[in-house]
């Protein structure tokens, strides 16, 4: 027998009027489900599925109002935790491929060994031009002393033939008074010369007075000169000649300051070769000191 069967058997009589009045409780009782539903639904965002459970007795009672869960106490969430100090992140370099490395190895060699060559070069260079500039130095150097060489040579040689002609002079001199003196010795006893004469030789020497109309007239032909003279330039010259009057040397004793004038007058005492004579037929001496005038 189920369970229906034996409240209605041993339950109190049934109310008549009870029909009417369970419809009017199932009535509310779905009014008071759906307010409740849609209350709930209304207040709270997540929609959890509430189970009624209802106790039918054979007897109209009044419902109890369903008891409601209380609303879960949410507890204040609590602050969030305050983030400790991160710590510098270390990143490690990507690695670097090895094909990538040994590029750059082999570019770094090559830099190097080109850095050593330019070097190379430029200690060549600086090599070179110091070389160079030594050879340069040691070739004007070397020129310097030939130049000094030389000169010290002409100058040698100048001064020894000055001295020769001073020897040739002395030496002529020399030759000169001892031949004198022997004639003194050899003939005074010969001479002619008066009382007053105080000389030693066994005649009076020496050009007469015609005999530089006689110079002259044997040298101008010879000079030769087609400047315009200017002043009155004189060049003393001193002639050597043997006995029978023949040129042997000249030389310009002093200058007449006209260098033109005064190689015009060597010449002149060179072309003409031989010094002419004295009225008596002599040379009057074998050294001659000419004065050469241009006007006169």
């Amino acid at each position: 027998m189920s369970s229906v069967t034996e409240r209605i058997e041993f339950g109190p009589p049934r109310d008549k009027g009870s029909g009417p009045a369970f419809a009017l409780a199932l009535l509310a009782h779905a009014l008071l489900i759906l307010a409740l539903t849609w209350g709930v639904n209304w207040k709270r965002s997540d929609r959890s599925v509430t189970y009624d459970a209802e106790i039918w007795s054979a007897l109209p009672q009044q419902v109890a109002p369903r008891l409601s869960e209380p609303s879960p106490v949410v507890p204040p969430a609590p602050p969030p935790p305050t983030p400790a100090p991160r710590a510098p992140e270390i990143r490690s370099p990507p690695a670097v491929p090895q094909v990538d490395i040994a590029l750059e190895d082999e570019k770094k060699r090559k830099r190097l060994a080109q850095q050593k060559e330019d070097e190379a070069k430029r200690a060549q260079a600086l090599a070179e031009r110091e070389h160079e500039q030594e050879r340069e130095r040691q070739a004007r150097d070397d020129q310097a002393r030939q130049l000094a060489l030389s000169e010290a040579k002409k100058s040698a040689a100048q001064k020894l033939a000055r001295q020769q002609d001073k020897d040739k002079l002395a030496q002529a001199e020399v030759v000169k008074q001892r031949q004198e003196a022997m004639n003194r010795m050899m003939g005074l006893a010969g001479a002619n010369g008066s009382a007053k004469d105080t000389g030693s030789a066994l005649k009076s020497s020496g050009p007469s007075a015609s005999y530089g109309g006689r110079l002259r007239a044997a040298i101008r032909p010879n000079v030769v000169y087609t400047e315009e003279i200017i002043g009155n330039p004189v060049a003393t010259v001193e002639v050597r000649v043997t006995l029978d009057g023949t040129v042997i040397s000249q030389r310009l004793v002093q200058s007449s300051g006209n260098k033109n004038w005064d190689d015009a007058a060597i010449n002149a005492i060179i072309r003409t070769r031989v010094m002419p004579r004295d009225i008596d037929g002599r040379i009057p001496d074998t050294i001659l000191i000419i004065e050469m005038r241009a006007r006169g």
